[in-house]
């Protein structure tokens, strides 16, 4: 795909986030630099980086220094001015700061990283063996989840993370699809008491009815599973230029991937999770007895 093709393809994209501009950009230099048969260690040569950094620019996790994407693209062949003025002008459009800056005392670089992701998603799969995904939690189990990491943090604090949490939540409202197999222990384990847990069981039960909303509870009945390892998700896009991204989040760090071989395996996985676990219809029964109670 050419330069400016890619470029009509990022002006045209809907949500505006300046995360897709990075990515779309980044899996373009990728391309560029893989035709040329160039590696990560000569490319960051270049630009006085280290691998590691080509590697986080081509995932589009940092922003672009322009003079930096000047120097690939001459290292990369790429001199006509018609070819090269688009890709720096999404350089510049792409550090355009999201929403989410304005919460950055409480949101990690690595984190802020997903919250981008995510706004560009089109649609994501998850596994949870833990918490009730983010996007389909209630405030008041949100908080008291948070309040498990940051039991020392003052009352504003976790008003912001919190309202980090809610503001993420209307991308629900906006078209995304979320697919979610959820463990039992899950909606067993009781998050902030009776009342929040049976509030937020509610609110999972009422999103089953939503369109763009999918949940599918894995039984303890139903022994090991292929993710018995822990959560992830997987978020896809809907530019086809861009690959699907496997995140895990860890206490103090996340992993992204985007290799077509570890995403492509994830997707099996979470392909035999949802034939593991109980159909949607079922999953809606089992909530309502678990609300019965």
């Amino acid at each position: 795909m050419s330069a400016e093709s890619a470029e009509g393809k990022l002006l045209n994209h809907s949500p505006g986030s300046p995360t897709v501009l990075r990515i779309l950009l980044g899996t373009q230099l990728r391309r560029l630099r893989t035709e040329k048969g160039i590696s990560r260690e000569d490319a960051g040569y270049s630009i006085r980086a280290s691998h590691a950094k080509i590697s986080r620019l081509e995932l589009g996790q940092v922003s672009f220094k322009q003079r930096d994407v000047a120097d690939l693209l001459t290292l990369y062949g790429v001199t006509d001015p018609a070819e090269r003025e688009p890709l720096l002008a999404l350089a510049k459009q792409a550090n355009a700061p999201g929403w989410w800056h304005k919460y950055g005392d409480v949101l990690p670089p690595w984190f802020e990283v997903y919250i981008g992701l995510e706004g560009a998603a089109s649609s994501i799969r998850t596994y949870e063996n833990q918490f009730v995904p983010g996007l389909l939690q209630t405030p008041d189990y949100a908080r008291a989840v948070i309040e498990l990491g940051h039991e020392k943090a003052p009352r504003g604090e976790l008003d912001r993370r919190v309202a980090v949490r809610t503001t993420r939540q209307g991308r629900l409202e906006s078209g995304l699809t979320v697919w979610a197999v959820i463990d039992e222990a899950v909606v067993r384990r009781t998050i902030g008491g009776p009342e929040i847990m049976r509030a937020q069981l509610a609110h999972l039960l009422d999103l089953t009815a939503e369109r763009n909303v999918i949940v599918q509870i894995m039984p303890f009945d139903r022994g090991g599973h292929a993710a018995a390892g822990g959560s992830f998700s997987i978020l896809r896009f809907p530019e086809p230029e861009l690959p699907d991204v496997v995140y895990m989040e860890q206490l103090t760090s996340a992993l992204y991937l985007d290799k077509p071989a570890d995403s492509d395996h994830y997707m099996e996985v979470m392909d035999r999770l949802s034939i593991q676990a109980e159909e949607p219809r079922e999953t809606r029964r089992f909530l309502e007895r678990l609300l019965s109670r």
